[in-house]
């Protein structure tokens, strides 16, 4: 047990309090000191004021500091920003994490590869980031217990009669002879009881209380910030949040990001365009202006499962709902909601090409490439192949020698095709791309655009969030400590006999200093008590000599 400090009132303190719980008296040097008292927590011992001995204490101490706190905040905010600076990894046409860095670099420079060396590329999701959520989380919760738990005590404790050296220390104090101290105190208990205030009587004292939840607001705050912080740092965890995209061609099937065991089918993508009889008179010149504007567009889609009871490796799915996803009218299932956000109309699905001999233009053959998933080689028969040595679905010139890829969406594809023929069993070696030919050397065979497909794609958003009611209490809970915290004051107004017919007076409130004097000129008016005045320019001028102390200690 630690070290007690008992008051000459006989109440046994913790070591560190500055003010006695029971009756007020300064215990401490610096509270004595001061000509006004500090009354942020009732001078309670603090525990971050009177540990620091072990590792638990440091780091008690260290997270108690406001200073801390705010420092987690601003660090939390910068890197947020810095989180916008470049697209996030979401927002990238790359799909493995090579794909991913070579894209930074590619479009960035060496300003994208460090983006992505430093993880800024997936902020969000970081396990550094998420790091320092949970470290403003704890500050809040310590910072909050250390000040909250002592100060409860203190105001449980007190007593009604309060020391004369606790009541001069007030903003608010008079002390005068009056001509009947007790019935003044009787008196003015009857009047604050008719304005709302809670009323104590004892041994000649008087202690009038009103609003004591107020103080309570930035704690009920507190509470309702890390409710939503642990809802933030719950969206980290496998099933509690999915915000995915995926991008599904006309006729495909896929598996559904991060949806286990789902999986969604695109029968059809539909188009449709605002007409000229369809718009009205505002509208129409906004059509004139833009050509075309989009009526509808919507995902005929299937959604299928794996089949109960379906053995381990097998794929047999099962039908579970058809429905046209419709931008705001998703498709829904199982807690999961499948959006219409965007489209790709006319992609390149496969390129056919004719293998001729240059010279006479006579074709040996033609061959049909699909572009999601060419094959190796195509044997064109007569002892005529081609083989794909390598294939850039999104072509974007030769750097360092070398073709770059954008990404795996066949944009702009380009190939290095080896072309075998009787006449040129070694092979020739050309690189086609639209509108572009290369050779190492004269071949005598070359690849001949002949036609090209296409299909179109929806860009589908797959959501899932069992963290927003978590969220929404955090908030709900957030917003009544504001409000606990704002529109209401604690009010205490201390009234007691003293010397020969004296009678002290003295008050404090947290804020709103004018409404707690109107109250007590309200119980003047029907109660003889004596002047009293506030000393507002004397607390000012014990908080800049505190500060200098504090300049001076630094």
């Amino acid at each position: 047990m630690g070290n007690t400090i008992k008051c000459q009132c006989g109440h046994v303190n913790p070591e560190g309090t500055e003010l006695c719980e029971a009756c007020g008296r300064p215990l401490s040097e610096e509270a004595q000191e001061r000509k006004i008292a500090d009354m942020r927590y009732e001078g309670a011992a603090r525990r971050s004021k009177t540990h620091n001995m072990s590792i638990i204490d440091k780091t008690w101490n260290f997270f108690s500091s406001v200073t801390v706190g705010v420092s987690i905040i601003i660090i939390l905010l910068v890197t947020s920003a810095i989180g916008t600076l470049l697209p996030q990894k979401m927002y990238v046409a790359a799909q493995t994490e090579e794909e991913v860095a070579a894209y930074y670099e590619l479009h960035y420079g060496v300003v994208g590869k460090v983006y992505h060396m430093l993880g800024f590329n997936d902020m969000y999701s970081s396990w550094w980031f998420k790091i320092l959520v949970g470290m403003l989380g704890v500050s809040i919760i310590i910072a909050s217990v250390d000040r909250v738990v002592p100060l409860y005590k203190s105001l449980k404790k007190q007593r009604t009669r309060r020391h004369p050296s606790f009541m001069k220390r007030q903003r608010i104090y008079g002390a005068g002879q009056v001509d009947h101290p007790e019935q003044s105190v009787e008196q003015s208990a009857e009047q604050f009881k008719k304005l709302k205030y809670n009323v104590k009587v004892e041994d000649g004292a008087m202690l009038a209380e009103k609003g004591r939840f107020s103080r309570w607001g930035p704690y009920v705050n507190h509470t309702g910030l890390i409710i939503f912080l642990v809802g933030i740092l719950l969206r980290g965890l496998p099933g509690f949040y999915i915000d995915e995209e995926m991008w599904i061609r006309e006729g495909e099937r896929k598996a559904i990001p991060s949806a286990p065991g789902y999986y969604i089918e695109s029968e059809g993508f539909t188009m449709e365009y605002y007409s000229k009889e369809e718009a009205d008179e505002v509208f129409g010149k906004a059509l004139d202006k833009a050509g075309m504007i989009a009526k509808n567009y919507q995902t005929d889609a299937v959604l299928y499962k794996d089949k109960d009871g379906a053995l381990p490796g097998t794929t047999e799915l099962e039908e579970v709902k058809r429905h046209p996803i419709i931008v705001n009218e998703p498709l829904t299932h199982d807690g999961y909601s499948i959006f219409q956000m965007d489209y790709r109309l006319d992609e390149l699905y496969s390129m056919t090409f004719s293998l001729n001999e240059k010279a006479t233009g006579e074709s040996l053959g033609q061959m049909t490439i699909q572009l999601d998933n060419p094959e190796k080689s195509y044997d064109l028969g007569n002892g005529v192949e081609v083989e794909i040595l390598d294939y850039y679905s999104d072509y974007a010139g030769i750097k360092d020698g070398e073709p770059q890829n954008l990404s795996p969406v066949p944009n702009n594809p380009a190939f290095i095709f080896k072309m075998t023929t009787p006449e040129t069993p070694k092979g020739e070696t050309s690189f086609v791309a639209i509108r572009q030919t290369l050779e190492t050397e004269e071949n005598l065979y070359e690849m001949k655009f002949v036609a090209a497909d296409t299909r179109d794609i929806s860009g589908l958003v797959i959501r899932k969030d069992k963290t927003l009611w978590i969220l929404l209490i955090g908030g709900v809970i957030f917003m009544i400590g504001v409000a606990q915290g704002s529109y209401w004051q604690h009010r205490r107004v201390w009234i007691s006999t003293g010397k020969e017919g004296e009678l002290l007076l003295a008050g404090h409130t947290n804020k709103n200093w004018f409404g707690l004097m109107k109250d007590i000129d309200a119980v003047n008016e029907h109660v003889q008590l004596p002047p009293y005045e506030d000393r507002e320019d004397l607390e000012k001028e014990e908080k800049e000599r505190l500060k200098e102390k504090k300049g001076e200690n630094e």
